[in-house]
């Protein structure tokens, strides 16, 4: 794995060139934020022994394949490190896939892996995890999170944003790297999402796919205008549906 360092605290580790993990470097050691596909528990563990410090807890951003593929084996290596997910997506690692009724009854899309390990925090908005502050990000999955670092303002947004193949809101396909539009599931939300991360005025934006950006703001709000217009593009075809059906039935 690659390892790329963003100040003295917050380190990206990318699988294969398009698959991020992070570590958050805490007093007491290192928080792993996702834990990119199957077969990465080793190479993570050995970033982190390069870096000095051991991992003491794994707090995922959301279920999806490429997000907890190797949480089984990093949870087997490291036993005691704390395990976090928001209580919405835990039911993910279970094989609960049903949707709330209070929830876009949206088809789900994307891998969710069964897992064995089971969370021992569940987490929601405004739940402090270190020096990471939890945001509710919905949108990509039911239950996707977000993390600000309260030191020095990093966000790591998992899926809700990406940068490989173009900075980008999920659900905008970027046809250079398509794939978290495609395993997204209520591209509403996700804009709703987007302009809530865009108002906290971070500092660098790091995603599950691409680099980490810098004074991220401007490229945010490009993005989340175009995701703005293809939605509004979007729902003026569903009205003018609707509408056809309904004078059919007239």
């Amino acid at each position: 794995m690659k390892t790329t360092a963003s100040g003295t605290t917050l380190f990206q580790l990318t699988q294969l060139g398009a698959i991020n993990c992070y570590l958050v470097r805490e007093d007491d050691g290192f928080t792993l934020i996702d834990t990119a596909s199957s077969g990465q528990a080793q190479p993570i563990i050995q970033a982190a022994a390069k870096l000095g410090l051991p991992i003491v807890r794994i707090v995922l951003t959301h279920a999806h394949s490429d997000h907890v593929g190797s949480l089984d084996a990093l949870h087997a290596a490291l036993p005691t490190a704390q395990v976090a997910i928001s209580e919405r997506d835990a039911r993910f690692l279970t094989g609960d896939q049903s949707l709330d009724p209070s929830e876009p009854q949206t088809r789900l899309h994307g891998g969710y892996p069964i897992c064995q390990t089971k969370p021992t925090l569940l987490l929601h908005e405004g739940d402090r995890i270190g020096s990471l502050e939890v945001i509710a990000t919905p949108g990509h999955t039911p239950g996707h999170i977000s993390f600000l670092d309260t030191r020095n303002r990093s966000l790591i947004v998992g899926d809700a944003f990406q940068t490989l193949g173009g900075v980008a809101v999920a659900g905008t396909i970027k046809p250079l790297f398509p794939l978290p539009a495609l395993a997204t599931w209520n591209k509403d939300l996700c804009l709703a999402s987007a302009r809530k991360l865009l108002a906290l005025q971070p500092s660098v934006l790091s995603v599950g796919h691409g680099r980490m950006l810098n004074q991220p703001q401007a490229a945010m709000e490009r993005a989340i205008h175009i995701l703005e217009r293809a939605l509004a593009h979007e729902h003026e075809h569903e009205h003018e549906h609707e509408e056809r059906k309904a004078s059919h039935v007239a």
